[in-house]
């Protein structure tokens, strides 16, 4: 790979080694990836522009795309086509809470100037959870009735309530969507696709951003808190969600679609996908233990806005009854 980017892009390595799981190439400025490139051309193109501006305007250290010699992002090499990734040397130490680096990140990705056309969820979850849940429906009848596999007769068994709580989450955001308790904080800004504290790695890869409503950070980021651990700890969260209200409070609307997001299964739709699509092993380990954490999950859900110190009838907002 030395050739390709010393001919394609005028790089002249001097140093091979392994960095993140994955071959990296260093000169005396910068750290090299080589990325194959299957599909969605046009997805890539839009996120290397969002981590091009985050680059430029954000103390993280993005890894992201640079263009070779003819000004192209893709340069092909045995008829594969590849992306060169560029990211510093050194990692900046964050001296900020969790809380208000994300709210720092948003801040900077709301002033992103051009809304993405293929990488945008923004005002968009309710049409997308409706496709994505009658994606999963047929995929899993169109699975049982050809392969027959246990694996997807388990997905069957679960259907139904993922059925219903997903058209419970559809129709809380599309009441909330009548809402105009909003403010500035309100507004679309770069996001991650799924938030898992990637702003504490070593790299920010390109490829895990989108562009959305910031509370689709804010709700990954407790999914994932209520799902590391059943018994849960309430307080990591309340002590997220008050550092990053000291930069951007949420307003009424953004506390709507916080808890609407929460309430949509992205856990199950995600693993599910990993088993219907055999882009893991096809095990339905994992599976099996989202349905044995969600009555805990459903639990600490149900005593969000009490533990954050919330008024929730004194905002009207809503929340689900059976929770």
């Amino acid at each position: 790979m030395h050739h390709i980017l010393f001919f394609e892009y005028g790089i002249n390595v001097k140093e091979q080694t392994v960095l993140s799981n994955r071959k990296a190439y260093l000169d005396e400025n910068y750290i090299y990836f080589i990325m194959s490139i299957k599909n969605n051309k046009s997805i890539h193109i839009e996120q290397a522009a969002l981590a091009s501006y985050l680059y430029e305007h954000s103390d993280n250290n993005f890894a992201y795309p640079i263009r070779n010699r003819q000004g192209q992002w893709f340069t092909t090499h045995n008829d594969n086509h590849l992306m060169v990734i560029r990211a510093n040397f050194q990692f900046k130490q964050q001296t900020m809470s969790h809380g208000r680096n994300l709210a720092t990140f948003h801040q900077i990705g709301s002033l992103y100037t051009f809304e993405p056309q293929t990488i945008s969820s923004y005002g968009q979850w309710k049409s997308l959870w409706i496709k994505k849940l009658t994606a999963l429906e047929t995929e899993v009848e169109r699975k049982v009735n050809e392969e027959n596999d246990s694996n997807h007769l388990l997905i069957m068994d679960i259907l139904p309530y993922i059925i219903g709580i997903c058209e419970n989450a559809i129709q809380y955001i599309a009441e909330s969507e009548t809402d105009l308790r909003f403010n500035k904080v309100d507004q679309g800004s770069i996001t991650f696709y799924r938030y898992n504290k990637q702003l504490d790695e070593s790299f920010i890869w390109f490829y895990d951003l989108t562009y959305d409503h910031p509370t689709r950070d804010i709700a990954e980021y407790i999914r994932y808190q209520y799902l590391l651990d059943h018994h849960g700890d309430i307080m990591k969260i309340v002590s997220f969600l008050n550092n990053y209200q000291q930069i951007r409070s949420l307003s009424i609307f953004s506390w709507r679609q916080l808890y609407g997001r929460l309430i949509y299964p992205a856990h199950f739709f995600d693993c599910i996908e990993e088993i219907l699509f055999n882009k893991g092993n096809g095990d339905t380990h994992e599976l099996e233990k989202l349905v044995y954490l969600q009555t805990s999950y459903e639990e600490k859900l149900n005593g969000l806005f009490g533990k954050i110190d919330i008024s929730r009838e004194a905002l009207e907002i809503p929340k689900l009854t059976w929770l």
